[in-house]
């Protein structure tokens, strides 16, 4: 039998039972042996709700061990598991429900409020799990049949923060190989430990964190949400090792540290950080840098790619924000985006992939999947990049978020990175407006430091010496903060429904 997901415990239950593996708030920590107690639980649950290979078992939560034992249980029974943010709304909470045609739901009642407030409108009973609970099952509920019932381990929700939710299929093969990547990348071992704050209904802490942590027996300090004040003291007393987490965390963690007048945070015991799951900002990197006295790592991936496609080498220090190497088992190119035709060395074009951990498609949904599928097996991202010589990848943006002005594209990113310099700006966001003659104004979002003000006259003078004239933004707008999902990524849909009405 292929590999799943649920034999990376079975390994360290023969090997090693008894070592701890999961660090809780409260200072309990839970063993390998713990962990599969209670996965055990979950599969005797599963499979007296009549849960059959192929369903689907929509999981409403935040970060837990019953949440981890219940994707290991789910691999065990040939069910998928389909991890949502508990703390989106309702209606996102039922389109996604709707979507997964899910045969039954579980919440994390005892991590999240808001889990708790979902499994009330579901009319959920109490699990066996001690602290979660479980809607009625839907008999209607139709499972997947043929080779993808033994292929997929998880929908991985994905709306790209703009539209319509897609079901990503994420395969076995694909993330037990990730996690080895994963953990091969950083040298993770048991004698590390991880901040896995990130939510394991994501990509990123499902493979990067969960996973790869149970591929090398390493250990997670695990956290339901994200709080700067918790992480300063598990980074001081609880010996992390190692902190992945998007670029939005390492923002609200310096904009905590300049709060509370700390340079230089107490890390013993960190030898490895980590950004990804979203684009990385030079000034941010350097002030990330100066804070922890090592390199910021960085990466790029996708939920349609189990994990990273491209991460910098442990040990070298860029002195940029490229996305680092192409890793084991997958392709990456830049083409036209018009045409398909591969693009020369350092020329920026649409990344396009392909490999081993390329997802089985968008969940009952062929138009939606043979929209990104192109000739060869190549997936079509929609992100610009561009690769350099010596292979180090540079993502530039999204297709789709590129500004025409005065016939000219403008990137955002290039704005964003002047933009990001002004003194007393966190980060910003940069989209377009569309004006009546078809072309496009570029306007800016920026949030400010804690107690920092814009001087706006200031902030055009710098711009203008570092962006052509047609880059130049017509508006740039402060706020406190930017609109982020669950998952820290900057919602520009939001902001640019908030640029048609300013």
């Amino acid at each position: 039998m292929n590999q799943r997901i649920h034999h990376l415990l079975d390994r360290w239950l023969a090997e090693a039972p008894q070592r701890p593996f999961i660090h809780l708030p409260d200072g309990s920590s839970l063993s390998f042996a713990d962990l599969g107690a209670l996965a055990d639980t979950a599969e005797a649950e599963l499979r007296a709700l009549q849960v059959r290979p192929g369903d689907r078992v929509l999981v409403v939560a935040e970060n837990c061990p019953e949440h981890a034992a219940l994707i290991l249980a789910c691999s065990r029974v040939g069910a998928w598991s389909c991890g949502v943010n508990a703390r989106m709304a309702p209606g996102e909470i039922d389109a996604f429900a709707a979507k997964a045609d899910a045969r039954v739901v579980y919440f994390t009642s005892a991590a999240s409020d808001s889990a708790s407030g979902h499994a009330r409108r579901f009319g959920a009973g109490d699990s066996a799990l001690a602290g979660m609970q479980h809607s009625p099952v839907r008999a209607e509920a139709v499972a997947e049949s043929g080779a993808l019932q033994d292929e997929v381990a998880a929908l991985i929700f994905t709306s790209g923060t703009t539209g319509t939710p897609k079901g990503v299929m994420v395969g076995h093969e694909a993330l037990t190989l990730f996690a080895r990547v994963s953990a091969a990348s950083r040298g993770l071992g048991p004698q590390d430990r991880s901040y896995a704050f990130v939510p394991m209904t994501h990509i990123f802490g499902l493979g990067t964190v969960l996973l790869a942590s149970l591929h090398a027996g390493a250990q997670m300090v695990m956290r339901p949400q994200f709080d700067p004040a918790d992480l300063l003291d598990a980074l001081a007393r609880h010996g992390i090792s190692q902190l992945q987490g998007p670029p939005a965390l390492y923002a609200r963690l310096l904009a905590h540290l300049q709060e509370q007048g700390i340079a230089h945070p107490q890390a013993p015991a960190l030898r490895y950080v980590y950004t990804g799951a979203g684009p990385l900002d030079l000034t941010l990197k350097k002030r990330v840098e100066a804070a922890f006295g090592q390199a910021l790592h960085h990466g790029y991936g996708l939920s349609e790619y189990a994990g990273s496609v491209h991460l910098t080498r442990q040990g070298e220090q860029r002195p940029d924000t490229s996305a680092g190497y192409v890793v084991e088992g997958a392709e990456v190119r830049a083409v036209d985006p018009a045409t398909g035709r591969p693009l020369p060395v350092g020329e920026r074009g649409e990344l396009w992939i392909r490999g081993r951990g390329l997802m089985h498609g968008y969940f009952r949904d062929d138009q939606a999947t043979a929209a990104v599928m192109r000739e060869g097996g190549w997936y079509a991202s929609g992100d610009l990049g561009e690769l350099h010589a010596d292979g180090a990848l540079f993502v530039v943006g999204r297709l789709k978020e590129m500004i025409i002005r005065s016939g000219f594209n403008v990137y955002p990113a290039e704005v964003e990175l002047a933009l990001n310099e002004l003194p007393g700006v966190q980060r910003s966001a940069v989209v377009g407006r569309p004006e009546n003659d078809g072309n496009e104004e570029v306007i800016a979002f920026v949030e400010l430091q804690p107690g920092a003000t814009l001087d706006n006259a200031a902030a055009r003078a710098h711009l203008r010496e570092r962006l052509a004239p047609y880059k130049l933004p017509a508006r740039i707008v402060p706020l406190s903060e930017l609109p982020t999902s669950p998952n820290g990524k900057v919602l520009k849909r939001l902001l640019q429904e908030q640029a048609l009405r300013a």
